[in-house]
């Protein structure tokens, strides 16, 4: 989806348009960092490096910046969100994009690193005028300054020249200034010639397959970045008919991992059990628990988050078929803590607290009730688990090895607790 570079002009046929910035929030703590997925296609459309609005997010936050130009990756440190950075983009193309006269952006800045000066010139209305280098990011715009187009106007201007030395040929008007090129220009026999062997290099069914697998990779890829600029409710409903689809067409035993990969292109993850228990479960669920097992597995292991979504899928499954299953609920939750999709803690901290999110509070009060017992049980299993750890520790400290030099082996020995000895009765010689 593309947005007008100036942001303040409504029309919907404005000329000047930019892709709309995808942000995408990678690892955790103190490493959490913001990936800026499109920066390189958001800078060429303004005409500016990709380093300049990604250094300028950096001063507007207060926050480090990383450059991966090889890998096109451009990271802003802390978890920013793209409608922020969309909004402080306007800042940037205001400050250093947009022609202060007639407000186009078909600007080029001119670095003067030696006066320490930056202008800037405008080819729409012949603009020229010098930027005001007190915000930060003109520090590392000095010290950076944008490649020089010399080369590439000198190029161009030599391919117009060549361009009008064969039309001065065509036209029989043989100038002075032809006639001196004519060994460097190839005769057009030979020029028609290769144009032809290219054209039939392009149309055998190899080149023809490559041309197609190229642009499915490129409608692949512009999905996936319209996809991800979608609010996370259609995204939600993507995943959900992706796996209804999957259901419907009977492939969906064989497709967890292509389940999984779509979850994961869509950005939902965690949500991902919460969809597959309303496809996949009934008022069955102990047996559909064993049947899909591996489905769950893929978001669930290692995934707390996810984990406590597919209690929430639990729940709507509950109130769908209440009168089967309510009564059911302390095994249903045993069978999905045997098939490792739920960890204690995940169980514990979920019987702790009643919540509305999913059900309705009195049903869910209902099926905690339910629970209690399975809790209950998961509770001392674990505490007896603990004392049987600390039993067989204080074994082990009663365990001797004896070498014997007759055997072969090691023998372990239990070697009991000294005790006292009781002593002996006093005898009264009086008694006697």
């Amino acid at each position: 989806m593309s947005v007008n570079v100036n942001r303040s002009v409504s029309d919907q046929f404005y000329r000047y348009k930019m892709p709309r910035l995808i942000a995408k929030v990678e690892g955790k703590g103190n490493g959490i960092k913001t990936v800026i997925v499109n920066m390189v296609d958001v800078a060429k459309a303004l005409n500016r490096p990709p380093t300049y609005p990604t250094k300028f997010f950096g001063c507007e936050l207060g926050a480090q910046t990383q450059f991966d130009t090889k890998n096109d990756r451009y990271i802003v440190n802390g978890s920013h969100e793209a409608n922020k950075l969309q909004d402080m983009l306007d800042g940037f193309i205001r400050k250093f994009v947009l022609c202060p006269e007639c407000d186009n952006p078909e600007t080029d800045l001119h670095v003067n690193p030696k006066k320490q000066t930056i202008g800037n010139s405008c080819k729409a209305c012949g603009y020229r005028g010098m930027l005001d280098t007190r915000h930060k990011l003109c520090t590392f715009i000095l010290k950076n300054p944008p490649e020089s187009t010399d080369s590439g106007s000198a190029s161009v201007k030599k391919e117009k020249e060549k361009k009008n030395r064969k039309k001065d040929k065509e036209n029989g008007s043989g100038s002075g200034e032809a006639g001196n090129h004519d060994n460097f220009d190839a005769p057009e026999a030979v020029d028609r010639d290769d144009e032809d062997e290219d054209w039939a290099e392009e149309t055998t069914e190899e080149a023809q397959r490559r041309r197609m697998e190229e642009i499915s990779d490129h409608a692949k890829n512009l999905t996936l970045s319209e996809d991800l600029e979608k609010p996370l409710e259609e995204r939600v409903n993507l995943f959900y008919n992706f796996v209804k689809q999957r259901k419907e067409n009977g492939t969906i035993h064989s497709a967890d991992k292509e389940i999984l990969a779509e979850a994961e292109r869509l950005d939902v993850k965690a949500m991902g059990p919460l969809i597959l228990s309303e496809l996949l479960f009934n008022e069955n669920i102990r047996d559909q628990i064993k049947k899909y097992m591996r489905h769950f597995l893929r978001f669930c292991h290692n995934n707390k988050k996810a984990q406590k979504y597919l209690l929430g899928g639990f729940e709507c499954v509950v109130k769908l078929h209440k009168v089967q299953l309510l009564p059911r609920v302390p095994i249903i939750l045993k069978d999905l803590y045997d098939a490792d999709l739920l960890e204690e803690d995940v169980i514990f901290a979920w019987a702790e607290k009643v919540s509305k999110k999913y059900v309705s509070k009195e049903l869910a009060k209902e099926i905690h009730a339910k629970a209690a017992p399975f809790v209950k049980w998961l509770k001392e299993a674990e505490e007896e688990s603990e004392g049987s750890e600390e039993d067989n520790e204080e074994e082990d400290e009663n365990v001797e090895v004896v070498y014997s030099p007759s055997a072969r082996k090691l023998k372990m020995e239990t070697v009991k607790a000294d005790t006292p000895e009781k002593e002996e009765d006093d005898i009264d010689i009086d008694a006697i």
